[in-house]
């Protein structure tokens, strides 16, 4: 506004810019975090048009009353737009405030040590603005052991959601409750049938859930089993190779559950191993040539650390590679075997006089 005022000044009394004054108004809409902004400038805006009509003695002339109602046509549309914009703002804040609670209660938070293994995670959603989606994990520290179990819900939006509430409901119950872990499989696989017979959203007849489960023993042996999902890496001085399985099974929800009974692979940890599991978010992520995330190779090289840094900075590389907001949902959930020393008893010794009488 001062700078239209400026102009017209020094335009001398031929030439209007009194017109241009409209614009004012529109950017305080813009710009505005008030919704009655608008209309004070507004104010503001047709004193300035009637101070430069006054002096350029164009007070009757039609270019100042269109400036005029111009002015204030575009202030009150203004201040609708910014009354509707702030509205929207604050419901997507409370949208997203009821997203991060419903991300808490569902993926909780991993504590950075679980029983013999130091834990992190990182979750990213796909979906703008997100905080939840249809990618799964959880680790629980049972008197079988440690568990973990990291799984990816077909489909998006809130389908996906209830159907990883079930699984993880299930897995949270199954994994303090069955000691063998291929058990606990066949648990989430009752789980998530009765939970896609209750659901009546469309496409639910054409959901699945894969998953990896994981185990860390007392005595340091780690059991795998794996429904139809990527094999997690296990890092070992400086080495990756993939815990593939020789037998695998198709994802929870293809099969009936009576039939799911997946093979469990055993592998011995040492101290400091490092095991991730991840979804295909991870994994299928394509940068603009076309070609994956080389997970495998660049696992090493972001291992120092703690936990939750490594996947810091895997994650900083994955979008790096990409170059732009992740297609999918992406979880990495990394386990480092660190066992707890043995305590170690210390009888005192104790002296003493027997005396007699």
């Amino acid at each position: 506004m001062a700078l239209i005022v400026v102009l017209d000044h020094l335009s001398g009394t031929e030439v209007t810019v009194e017109p241009a004054l409209t614009a004012v108004p529109a950017l305080a809409a813009v710009v505005s975090r008030r919704t009655w902004y608008p209309l004070a400038i507004g104010l503001c805006t047709e004193a300035a048009a009637f101070l430069m009509a006054f002096r350029s003695d164009a007070l009757g002339e039609s270019v100042h009353a269109a400036s005029v109602i111009a002015i204030l046509l575009v202030a009150t549309i203004g201040w609708v737009s910014a009354t509707l914009r702030l509205r929207q703002e604050q419901a997507l804040a409370d949208a997203q405030l009821v997203a991060a609670i419903a991300r808490r209660v569902l993926l909780r938070p991993v504590p950075e040590r679980v029983g013999s293994v130091r834990a992190a995670v990182h979750y990213e959603a796909a979906a703008a603005h997100a905080r939840i989606g249809g990618d799964l994990y959880e680790v629980v520290n049972t008197r079988h052991g440690v568990r973990a179990v990291v799984g990816d819900v077909r489909g998006k939006g809130l389908g996906a959601v209830e159907t990883a509430a079930a699984v993880l409901g299930a897995f949270r119950e199954a994994a303090h409750q069955e000691p063998a872990l291929d058990r606990v499989a066949g648990w989430l696989a009752d789980s998530l049938d009765r939970a896609l017979h209750e659901n009546d959203h469309p496409g639910v007849e054409e959901e699945f859930v894969t998953l990896v489960l994981i185990g860390v023993r007392s005595d340091g042996t780690a059991e795998l089993v794996n429904c139809g999902h990527p094999s997690p890496l296990l890092l070992r001085g400086g080495l990756v190779r993939p815990l593939e399985l020789t037998e695998t099974v198709p994802p929870l929800g293809v099969l009936d559950p009576a039939d799911v009974h997946p093979p469990v692979h055993r592998v011995p940890l040492h101290g400091g191993d490092r095991v991730l599991l991840f979804t295909d978010g991870v994994i299928e992520a394509r940068d603009r040539s076309g070609a994956f995330y080389p997970l495998a190779e660049r696992f090493p090289r972001c291992a120092d650390g703690r936990p939750a840094d490594v996947l810091q900075r895997l994650h900083e590389d994955v979008v790096r590679h990409v170059g732009r907001q992740l297609g999918d949902d992406a979880a990495m959930l990394l386990l480092q075997y660190e066992p707890t020393p043995p305590a170690i008893a210390h009888l005192p010794q104790q002296t003493g006089v027997l005396t007699t009488r």
